[in-house]
């Protein structure tokens, strides 16, 4: 199986300050471990990363929010929200961040690869439509949903699987009332941001096609594990995604700073392959998966190098 590797060097000048989680040896660390052997390096489709257009940012965000983001460092800001830092490149990383996403959708729609992860940085599952939020400017994973369902006509439902710690609200509100992107998430709670109970479920339209199991801290690998196939198994009987995006947070890593779950490499795996088991039985393979959390600069590589590992098998 091709597995696609969509990345950037400008992901790594969007700039935070010393002390702050969301560091720019993310990317470093993440970039070293997947080219630490030449011959798993090798095994891989290296694509570099574009700039998403307005257009497509302002499909999930408001017109306020993207001209705020753009000319917030032009006008002296430093924060967009307490925790999302602005530096001199943190605008065109988000724009390469979600166009990561979007060109991640191209690679595994033209047959370049199977399927694609892409590592970039800012995340993104915070960023509401109207604002950006907990280290996130743009949603790319939901940017590239909607830009999957306006280029290719076959992709009409798109299911975003979302494992990070934290609660991915800005994917959830952007889809809430939308039946055609089915949200699952699978979190620590009561955690940040505060959101992702078992009772929201969507709206209008969208009743039904948000899914959250919230899972307490300290809860063992094995049965977060079971909470994990039994969702993809319920979600799995009534809804048939033509793609299926992976929201890739790596903070519930046993070790990570911001985070209280037992996860390790091997889960992140065993996660990826029930994902990948069900995009195989509906939608011809086809998943692109966002880096989202992830702060233990020790372990973050070697996870997501499992995960793109089990990606390619």
């Amino acid at each position: 199986m091709k597995t696609a590797i969509i990345h950037h060097p400008i992901y790594q000048k969007h700039d935070t300050g010393e002390g702050h989680p969301e560091t720019p040896k993310r990317y470093e660390v993440v970039m070293n471990a997947l080219r630490h052997s030449s011959k798993f390096w090798d095994s891989l489709v290296e694509i570099e990363a574009k700039p998403v257009s307005r257009g497509l940012v302002q499909a999930c965000h408001t017109k306020n929010h993207f001209e705020h983001a753009e000319k917030a460092f032009e006008y002296g800001e430093t924060k967009l929200d307490a925790d999302t830092i602005v530096s001199m490149h943190s605008f065109e990383a988000a724009l390469y961040a979600a166009g990561g996403a979007c060109r991640a959708v191209d690679a595994v729609m033209s047959g370049e690869a199977e399927n694609a992860f892409v590592a970039c940085r800012p995340p993104g599952h915070h960023a509401t439509a109207e604002h950006a939020m907990g280290f996130c400017f743009f949603n790319n994973a939901a940017i590239a949903a909607r830009y999957a369902q306006s280029k290719y006509k076959e992709i009409e439902n798109v299911a975003i699987i979302d494992w990070d710690v934290h609660h991915g609200n800005g994917t959830q509100g952007i889809f809430f009332d939308d039946p055609s992107v089915f949200f699952f998430s699978m979190h620590q709670y009561p955690w940040y941001p505060g959101t992702g109970s078992r009772g929201e479920t969507g709206f209008g339209r969208g009743k039904g096609f948000t899914l959250n199991v919230p899972v307490k801290a300290q809860t063992l690998a094995k049965s977060q594990k079971r909470m994990f196939e039994n969702a993809i198994g319920d979600i799995s009987r009534n809804y048939k995604p033509d793609l299926i995006i992976i929201s890739a947070g790596f903070d519930a890593h046993v070790s990570d700073p911001l985070g209280q779950l037992l996860l390790e490499d091997q889960d992140f795996m065993h996660l990826t392959k029930i994902v990948k088991q069900w995009a195989n039985e509906v939608c011809s393979d086809r998943i692109v998966s966002c880096l989202e959390g992830g702060y233990n600069l020790e372990t973050l590589g070697a996870s997501v190098k499992a995960h793109v590992r089990a990606l390619q098998t």
